[in-house]
């Protein structure tokens, strides 16, 4: 996923940490990394003090290094009072799309777009974590650079697919060119995909450019990327999000019988033109169902009015979606503020779970009052998706009942003050009554027949940091689950039947829960 700002980024990849300003040019990119005419970079096993690696590597490897011991220095002396204890963030500066998302050989992989330098962000590499459990995370540094020609202004989003116990990895690499009157949209820009391999999910191999822009269908523009990978039979296939020239959102399928040469194959399209771009998309089956995930820009009028700039949802897929399928109304993964470019894996138990960016881009309506202690942004915490009564649906996963202590259980009304990171569950709502108050100022209810999420004050150095309400329009609610970190809150509405994530900025960690004959019980998550 490539986030446009309002603010053209420099031509240049420039990065900055307030202290320091490193600036790369594509020329000197080419000139150190010693490309060959078979799309293969010199790349390596890269590893500090690796002698195979680049000039361009190594100096981001040491700028990296000093920018994030800088920061823990800093949390030591200051704390990180918004610091998640579940979500996983970035060390230091700005997080968005989570990608290569895993599990390979027992340990669960989360690789996400970093900008260590700006909490703003800036020209993007791959930081990476493991977790044997997807609650305790363990952070492994920078796995991917944009150090090559082909991904020198950013390492964009991709997958990983597993076979024969090694990690394949795709993604986008992203080249904004120099000296043109470019658009970037249809001219002055290169978006090539690219696949790097790993046998062990720490080190990579040499990066392999496998299609530019003139491997795809002439009447795109520049935005091709984001590939996710699966196999059917002896076929690889791939999809990516794209833009066409007359403004209009789609995904692409390509094939291959090795993983390494790609073909297209055909496109997936709406009936009516629906956005101008399709970005992250991902394609699986879960419970017979099968679905098609977008995140779509260029959604206007009507309810759209209402939402984020940019949405994130799913097409139920009828048919084959290779050949002959329909698809169904688009549908939201989720209805809060804070929810962009989710991505799916199949654990090695059989179960679909998926991550999401707790953030929106060019969001001018709200921000976060973490980008003054030096980092911005979380993923939302892993979710198991299910099918159940023909509808799709999403909790967090499983794993998260062992970290978990009983508080208080009550009926009809529930306050606790103090607490910081919690789950709360409501079970057997009755009349549609309900009512939650978090930190004063977050208001979640059942209100003229809409679930609403609201904050009373929308200032931007308020608890809301500018958020002001999102709802959706609901018959009956049976039962809501709140999930609770020290800057984030999810809530699963009906079951996971809809689901509303936001960040936010308690000063006073407070909780009232009214709803009238339900069962509320309440846990601390340690």
């Amino acid at each position: 996923m490539q986030v446009e700002q309002k603010r053209r980024i420099s031509k240049n990849a420039i990065f900055t940490n307030g202290i320091f300003l490193f600036i790369i040019k594509l020329q000197d990119v080419k000139s150190i990394t010693h490309q060959d005419s078979e799309k293969e970079s010199n790349y390596g096993l890269w590893k500090k003090g690796d002698k195979s690696m680049n000039a361009l590597t190594r100096d981001l490897i040491k700028q990296v290094d000093m920018t994030e011991e800088m920061m823990k220095t800093k949390e030591q002396k200051e704390g990180g009072f918004y610091r998640e204890k579940l979500h996983l963030m970035p060390p230091v500066g700005w997080l968005n799309d989570p990608n290569g998302l895993c599990q390979l050989n027992g340990i669960y992989h989360a690789f996400f777009q970093y900008s260590p330098f700006n909490a703003e962000g800036g020209v993007k590499m791959w930081g990476h974590y493991t977790s044997k459990d997807m609650i305790d995370w363990e952070y492994q540094g920078v796995k991917l650079y944009p150090d090559q020609p082909f991904d020198c202004h950013g390492v964009y989003s991709g997958s990983a697919f597993i076979e024969d116990d090694k990690m394949y990895v795709y993604y986008t690499g992203n080249v904004k060119l120099e000296d043109g009157d470019f658009d970037y949209i249809n001219t002055g820009r290169e978006s090539n995909t690219v696949l790097v391999v790993s046998e062990d999910g720490k080190t990579f191999g040499s990066k392999k450019e496998l299609m530019r822009n003139v491997d795809y269908p002439s009447d795109l523009t520049c935005h091709v990327r984001d590939p996710k990978v699966w196999k059917d039979g002896d076929t690889y296939y791939m999809i990516q999000g794209a833009r066409t020239k007359e403004d209009v959102g789609q995904a692409l399928i390509f094939e291959s019988k090795d993983k390494i040469n790609w073909k297209f194959r055909s496109r997936v399209e709406s009936e009516k033109p629906f956005g101008y771009m399709w970005e992250c998309p991902d394609y699986f089956e879960v419970d017979g169902t099968k679905i098609l995930s977008a995140s779509v820009q260029g959604l206007e009028g009507g309810v759209w009015d209402d939402r984020n700039v940019y949405q994130s949802g799913y097409f139920m897929v009828d048919g084959n979606i290779l050949d002959d399928y329909k698809l169904s109304e688009y549908m939201l993964w989720d209805y809060g503020f804070d929810f962009y470019a989710p991505q799916s894996f199949e654990t090695e138990d059989g179960r679909r779970v998926h991550i999401s960016w707790m953030g929106m881009p060019d969001c001018e309506e709200y921000t976060n009052l973490t980008i003054a202690e030096g980092w911005q942004h979380c993923f939302t915490f892993p979710r198991e998706v299910f099918v159940e009564d023909g509808k799709v649906r999403q909790r967090p996963v499983r794993e998260l009942q062992k970290r978990k202590t009983l508080v208080d259980k009550s009926t009809g009304m529930l306050k606790k003050d103090g607490y910081k990171v919690y789950d709360v569950n409501i079970l057997g709502i009755q009349n549609n009554e309900f009512r939650t108050v978090i930190d004063e100022e977050l208001i979640l209810e059942y209100k003229n027949g809409r679930f609403e999420m609201h904050f009373t004050s929308q200032d931007k150095n308020s608890v809301s940091a500018g958020r002001g309400m999102r709802y959706v329009d609901v018959d009956k609610i049976s039962s809501v689950e709140i999930l609770v970190d020290k800057s984030s809150v999810e809530v699963f509405v009906n079951n996971g039947e809809y689901v509303f994530t936001t960040r936010f900025y308690p000063q006073k960690d407070s909780l009232v829960v009214e709803a009238a004959g339900a069962e509320i019980m309440m846990e601390e998550i340690r």
